[in-house]
């Protein structure tokens, strides 16, 4: 799991904001007392869900957010309560519960001072949820098309500014699962496939850290299926735009051990 989440902080600062939007204490019971239907005024109602956020329990304050919503629908109160179940949901880990949330808030406030942090809310979801390269890739998908939508959408906001950072993160780790993929087919001698694979990391992610091999993985396939103008090519790239890697000095190396009369720059 991918973690670098710098607006947590902020995250925290939009909970706190809706919680000064209370006064007093309630929701004194346990935790069954508190979140059992009961009918209940919209600022007691309120405030016993803060509580439970305030004392640690996550999901309970999420139910009691989602039954202001379902007792006052109405109320100003209700789309605060819809964006803070979703943020409970969120540090409960109950991340489809949270995008639930958050989407059904943008679904009924869609020009609401408070989206841009609902649409940066799921798309935190779907990132906190990468897993590491050998699993499928499905939710880093997701979790890239969430990221550029806040950016196309807010591009001016510190949520876009902390999603850029995070767009170039899980470009990275895709990077990454296309290049176990392409290892793993050479070490099947499956050429060909492998050279797909590290082709689409030299096109689609240029900019992350695994270019330099991939462009070395590149000259290994094209020598070994013979296609020297096509290894002599990767291997410029590799020398002209990192010269001092171990990577360039194996692709030196190759080229001069299997196409002596070709130059590697």
């Amino acid at each position: 799991m991918l973690r670098n989440s710098p607006l947590k902080l902020v995250v925290l600062a939009v909970a706190a904001g809706a919680m000064m939007l209370t006064a007093g204490c309630g929701g004194r019971g346990g935790k069954n007392r508190d979140t059992a239907y009961v009918a209940r005024d919209v600022e007691t109602l309120y405030t016993a869900a803060k509580n439970q956020l305030d004392r640690g329990n996550t999901r309970a304050s999420a139910a009691l957010f989602d039954e202001v919503e379902r007792q006052h629908p109405y109320s100003p109160w209700a789309r605060r309560a819809q964006l803070m179940s979703a943020f409970s949901y969120y540090v409960a880990r109950d991340y489809t519960k949270a995008i639930e949330s958050a989407q059904r808030f943008l679904s009924i406030h869609p020009g609401n001072k408070d989206a841009p942090y609902a649409y940066y809310l799921v798309a935190l979801c779907y990132y906190e949820q990468i897993s590491d390269v050998t699993r499928d890739q499905k939710v880093t998908q997701q979790a890239l098309t969430a990221l550029n939508d806040v950016i196309r959408r807010y591009p001016n906001t510190r949520y876009a500014s902390d999603a850029r950072l995070k767009v170039d993160l899980v470009n990275d780790h895709l990077a990454g699962k296309e290049m176990t993929i392409g290892r793993l087919y050479q070490r099947s001698g499956r050429w060909l496939a492998a050279s797909i694979r590290f082709r689409n990391v030299t096109e689609k992610f240029q900019n992350t850290s695994h270019t330099p091999e991939a462009l070395y993985r590149l000259v290994e396939c094209y020598l070994t299926m013979g296609i020297l103008d096509e290894a002599q090519k990767n291997a410029a790239v590799l020398g002209a735009n990192y010269p001092g890697t171990e990577w360039y000095a194996k692709a030196f190396d190759l080229m001069n051990k299997h196409a002596p009369g070709t130059k590697a720059i």
